[in-house]
């Protein structure tokens, strides 16, 4: 089975889709996957051929999705195709869609102090081999406050507040940072580190997170095949929808 990826790109142009695309689909070459980069959300149409994905990568901020399109990802992540994205192109995109946000495991909803905040990255040591052998990092980007799902495996957390704002009232709190989680059969990988594509090259182990997180996510759709898994105990209420 040829090993391919999806990557969609569009959305808001300040999170740069058309360079962190580009990043991304190099990365998944370099590790044996074929990239294809679509520049509109038409290649989600047909959840069949969706299905012949080891990933879908999400790289569109904002915007919105039409709800046929995303009950073809959430079928073909559910059958085992893996999902992956970082910063708001995944868990800011489509805002109004709460299936979108039910299956990446998270959503956006500030970055008090916008652009230029320094922040610790804690990794959860022995959370996940994504994670493995990377030390706690330095970030200077936006700081992603998140409403989350509390089922995810959480591999990175930050701590708020570090800029007063309303916030700041509350007790601090360990945001998490990188996370994966499970959809049916498939495997979900999300970061929020990514702000502008340059921060994968300021601070090194942002990329290093993100590649080894996409790659956990496209071996999922292999790992079911080889262990028998079947998506029918998920599907049967999937088609009410």
């Amino acid at each position: 089975m040829e090993k391919k990826v999806l990557i969609f790109q569009g959305g808001w142009d300040g999170h740069e889709p058309k360079l962190t695309s580009a990043r991304f689909a190099r990365l998944m070459e370099e590790a044996g996957y074929r990239a294809e980069i679509y520049d509109n959300q038409d290649c989600l149409a047909d959840r069949e051929k969706l299905c012949e994905y080891s990933l879908i990568v999400a790289c569109w901020t904002m915007g919105t999705i039409p709800g046929e399109y995303c009950r073809n990802v959430s079928y073909a992540v559910g059958k085992g195709t893996g999902l992956a994205g970082c910063h708001g192109g995944m868990c800011d995109a489509f805002r109004t869609d709460t299936e979108w946000q039910f299956m990446t495991g998270g959503q956006w909803v500030s970055h008090p102090g916008g652009d230029g905040v320094e922040y610790v990255v804690n990794v959860r040591r022995g959370s996940s081999p994504i994670v493995e052998g990377i030390e706690d990092f330095v970030v200077r980007s936006e700081h992603y406050y998140l409403h989350v799902d509390p089922s995810i495996e959480v591999l990175a957390t930050t701590r708020f507040p570090l800029v007063n704002y309303y916030h700041s009232s509350n007790k601090p709190v360990d945001m998490p940072v990188a996370w994966t989680k499970f959809w049916g059969l498939g495997r979900v990988f999300y970061t929020s580190l990514g702000h502008h594509d340059d921060v994968f090259d300021k601070f090194p182990s942002s990329q290093e997170i993100m590649r080894r997180g996409m790659i956990w996510a496209a071996e999922g759709k292999q790992y079911a095949v080889d262990n028998g898994l079947t998506d029918e105990r998920f599907m049967n209420n999937a088609k009410m929808y």
